[in-house]
């Protein structure tokens, strides 16, 4: 059963602002992750209740995504992330988080955002859109369930800067 639950800040306004910090990308079995520079800088534009949402990976100069953020249908938490590009992805408030999910290339990412103790916490997940193995016996008391590899895990925790 899924329910809404009450939004408890203005979001996106009270998200605005440039926020920076490392993110740690773990792959495989890899112990040690990869770390990069991370930077999200959210601002209103002057349509309404439109944000740009930017990405950065590295420098400005090495990984800089400049989407804009719209919504869809505010009381219901659905926006979506325009990568301006002919890209366009389906995100939603649900709780505390911002969170979407898409395939691309035959993996699925899973992506959460959410506050916590005045930092922005991001996470990615990647996994395999196709399944490794599909296990029950198709029946009521055993539904068929398909299970799939994760490739690769992300985060970042980001501070608001000034």
């Amino acid at each position: 059963m899924m329910f809404a639950q009450a939004q408890t800040d203005d979001f996106p306004k009270s998200w605005a602002g440039n926020w920076k910090g490392e993110l740690s990308w773990y792959s495989g079995n890899s112990k040690e992750p990869r770390k990069v520079n991370m930077e999200l800088r959210i601002a209103a534009l002057d349509s309404v209740n439109m944000y740009s949402w930017q990405l950065i990976y590295g420098s400005v100069t090495e990984d800089n995504r400049p989407y804009v953020l719209k919504p869809v249908d505010m009381e219901k938490g659905h926006w979506v992330i325009d990568e301006k590009n002919g890209i366009v992805l389906d995100q939603y408030r649900i709780g505390d988080r911002f969170i979407g999910s898409f395939t691309v290339l035959k993996s699925t990412i899973v992506n959460s955002y959410w506050m916590e103790n005045d930092k922005m916490i991001v996470e990615f997940y990647s996994y395999s859109a196709t399944p490794v193995a599909t296990t029950g016996n198709g029946t009521d008391d055993s539904p068929k369930v398909d299970s799939y590899r994760v490739g690769s895990f992300q985060k970042a925790v980001l501070q608001r800067s000034h």
